[in-house]
């Protein structure tokens, strides 16, 4: 976009910095928590058999450690552990991306120390009631047994009982890329929850499944428990723990925004870039009307800054938003994030927004189409990225409406915003 002339532009209203006061949780024990719990799951293990660890592409708060105290135990059971990328279409659908990914995470061949078969390779292995095709890896097909690691959470494209965790990653992340468009078209007819519940039923009837690992997380990203499940159990406290996952999850304390700005966006953060539970935007589409009930919170117009490096130029849900920079255009790589977006179905979240060269420029022109002859008074709020909400700046108007509920306090004073000399927000 061409750059405004700066004497044109608008001013932010005066921002202070805020915390919301999330409720402790207590500290989790890793190392402890799988040493006491996993043994029993891995009773079927025979000296010298193999167990595929599916690991996804989320950034999941101590993960490295959790997978290397898996493979410890997997060992110490006399099982031959090996590494499978359980993501689906990710990191541009090939193995070279996903090992990648992984990479980003800590987790490779070398720093686990085990095999690592990131081919994309996937059989058949039947079809759902409603004639879904139900594909699997073929590494993990190999394996005499399959474990599931992964968080368990709301899922960003459909509520429900169910959301993004074990069943999930079972059927769609090792599903590979066939697997993970053959799920979103038959999602796309049947709903998400129906086919995921089907397709795992069939997955379960053929695949050597242990069960997983599950991971819950606070307000903070911090492990707020773990807890092994055996695949007999996977449906019915997947049910449990993504309720109380979604008791836990960081929101904005307020029900309207005017103008949203997000410093980070990313796949590490979202499977969205940013959770549509804390924009109040669906990645299949949303609407700027003031009287759409489906929008919480309202958010009128979003701002994203950046794409995280970990996202390895997945853009996936910069659509989401109506303002970007240039830089964080051209840190998305348009295949990788064409690819998630097709194989997800979710072309909204591949639109590009108007985009600007700097900061400053992008909020003129967003606080320029909100039309109010005070932009002093708007409501304006600025977070790190969706995952991190527990400090946030906010607005003078929103600081008087809030100021006193939802848990907010102040650690700062009301400021102006101050760029640097590029046009950019400070730190």
């Amino acid at each position: 976009m061409t750059a405004q002339d700066n004497s044109t532009l608008a001013a932010l209203p005066q921002m202070i910095r805020v915390r919301q006061r999330f409720s402790e949780t207590p500290a989790v024990d890793i190392a402890a928590s799988l040493t006491r719990d996993l043994p029993s799951l891995l009773k079927p293990l025979r000296p010298g058999q193999t167990v595929a660890i599916a690991v996804g592409s989320r950034g999941i708060a101590n993960l490295r450690e959790i997978v290397r105290q898996t493979i410890a135990l997997i060992r110490q059971a006399g099982g031959v552990p090996f590494i499978v990328p359980a993501m689906g279409s990710h990191g541009g659908a090939t193995a070279a991306g996903q090992e990648e990914l992984l990479a980003g995470y800590g987790i490779t061949a070398e720093s686990m120390a085990v095999e690592l078969c990131s081919s994309m390779a996937v059989r058949r292995i039947g079809a759902t009631a409603d004639g879904a095709a139900v594909v699997c890896s073929e590494a993990a097909l190999a394996a005499d047994h399959v474990l599931l690691v992964n968080r368990i959470k709301p899922h960003t494209d459909f509520g429900g009982a169910l959301g993004s965790g074990l069943l999930k990653m079972l059927v769609v992340g090792l599903g590979k890329h066939a697997g993970a468009a053959a799920f979103h078209r038959q999602a796309s007819r049947y709903g998400y929850e129906r086919v995921l519940r089907e397709s795992a039923q069939v997955l379960m009837s053929v695949l050597p499944l242990l069960g997983g690992v599950a991971v819950i997380e606070n307000q903070r990203h911090q492990t707020a428990r773990i807890e092994v499940v055996p695949a007999a159990d996977l449906v019915r406290r997947e049910e449990t723990l993504c309720a109380l996952a979604r008791d836990l999850m960081p929101r904005l304390p307020f029900p309207e925004v005017d103008l949203l700005i997000v410093d980070w966006m990313g796949k590490n953060i979202s499977g969205t870039g940013m959770d549509p539970a804390v924009i109040g935007r669906m990645i299949h589409g949303y609407s700027l009307a003031d009287d759409d009930p489906l929008q919480r919170p309202r958010v009128r117009r979003l701002f994203v800054r950046d794409l995280t490096p970990e996202s390895h130029g997945n853009a996936i849900g910069i659509g989401l938003a109506d303002f970007t920079t240039a830089r964080l255009v051209r840190a998305m790589d348009r295949k990788v994030t064409m690819t998630n977006a097709l194989t997800a179905l979710s072309l909204q979240g591949a639109k590009v927004p108007l985009y600007f060269e700097s900061d400053r420029e992008a909020i003129a022109a967003a606080l320029g189409t909100l039309a109010d002859d005070d932009p002093q008074e708007l409501r304006v709020a600025r977070i790190r990225d969706t995952l991190h909400l527990e400090e946030l700046a906010i607005s003078e108007r929103l600081w008087r409406e809030h100021a006193g509920t939802g848990g907010l306090e102040a650690v700062g004073t009301l400021a102006v915003v101050r760029f640097d000399a590029a046009g950019n927000l400070r730190d």
